[in-house]
């Protein structure tokens, strides 16, 4: 894998910068959940909205428990990222897991730092914390080890600069709410989407041994709402027909929109349909017209994607040609 996504918009300062930190023995699981996620969301928005390098201690490549290897930067003196991932480790005895000074380094410079699994136990563990999440097998770890002090079981828990995680297959989720913050609310379903990641859960979910959460937003309703959305893109629903579907008000509605994605349901479904069609520019052949066809705009397709993207189809495309045939 290569050490760093690059594009021409990498000194943006509208991107925001994940430095993933990977030890010998480092979970490939939780690596690609993120970085996944990370790749997606700039596939799916106009402007690449993220970067990200991977670190380890001394830099070199460094290999999985699985022995797929990856090519690491070395931690820098003075960090600038945005965020700093931890992946979690085979071994919870690894030495570059003890990474008190490196979680400082960044925190003093404004980045919020995502223990992962048995990076997290680590950090516990040497910080006596109690209530901060870790993988269930961690947690059960700590407690055979006389730890004096309770590890919670949700996938992730946030206490200010620093968010513990239980890592694994949750990495998606930390990841999805992650992103969240940037980018909007339909573009965020659209990388669920693609990943085939149906119910997204947020950092207060329990592991699922524990009953996790059923719903992808915690509102069935909501749910409901979004698949009739999904399920007519070429020809969307007004709203009025989704209501009487879903047997509630429109004032309803629109509360659950506002509460979960900070949107109206039409701003939402319109978001939507844009996120498939700025897929389908970026990652097909098919004509500016055609898309705008199967997204449910027959009319003003280019002006309704400029007013959102800020770019028109046609130049967006006529940009990814250039950057490829470099």
């Amino acid at each position: 894998m290569p050490a760093r996504i690059k594009s021409e918009q990498q000194q943006d300062r509208s991107q925001h910068q994940f430095d993933v930190l990977v030890a010998p023995g480092f979970v490939l699981l939780e690596l690609a959940s993120l970085v996944e996620v990370l790749r997606l969301a700039n596939r799916v928005c106009a402007h690449p909205p993220f970067t990200f390098t991977y670190r380890s201690r001394k830099g070199g490549p460094v290999e999985s428990s699985s022995g797929a290897t990856v090519s690491t930067e070395a931690i820098p003196a003075q960090p600038n990222a945005d965020y700093l991932f931890v992946i979690g480790n085979s071994d919870p005895d690894q030495p570059e897991l003890s990474l008190g000074r490196v979680v400082s380094d960044y925190t003093f410079r404004g980045a919020q730092v995502f223990l992962l699994a048995e990076a997290a136990s680590r950090y516990i563990d040497e910080n006596g914390a109690n209530h901060l999440a870790t993988h269930w097998e961690n947690a059960s770890f700590l407690r055979e080890r006389g730890a004096r002090f309770e590890a919670r079981l949700s996938i992730a828990t946030e206490q200010g600069s620093v968010v513990t995680c239980a890592g694994m297959g949750a990495t998606t989720d930390v990841a999805l709410a992650v992103i969240g913050r940037h980018i909007s609310g339909a573009a965020k379903m659209t990388v669920a989407d693609i990943m085939l990641h149906e119910n997204i859960r947020d950092f207060s979910s329990m592991q699922p041994f524990s009953g996790a959460r059923t719903t992808a937003t915690g509102d069935e309703k909501l749910d409901q709402c979004i698949k009739l959305m999904q399920a007519n893109i070429e020809d969307p629903l007004p709203i009025n027909k989704i209501v009487e579907l879903l047997h509630v008000s429109n004032r309803s509605l629109e509360r659950k929109f506002k509460a979960i994605f900070g949107t109206t349901p039409n701003g939402f479904y319109r978001e939507m349909r844009l996120a498939k069609a700025n897929n389908l520019l970026l990652n097909t052949t098919m004509s500016v017209r055609e898309i705008g066809l199967v997204c449910g705009f027959p009319n003003g397709f280019s002006s309704v994607y400029k007013s959102f993207f800020g770019i028109t189809p046609f130049v967006l495309r006529r940009k990814k040609r250039g950057v490829q045939n470099r």
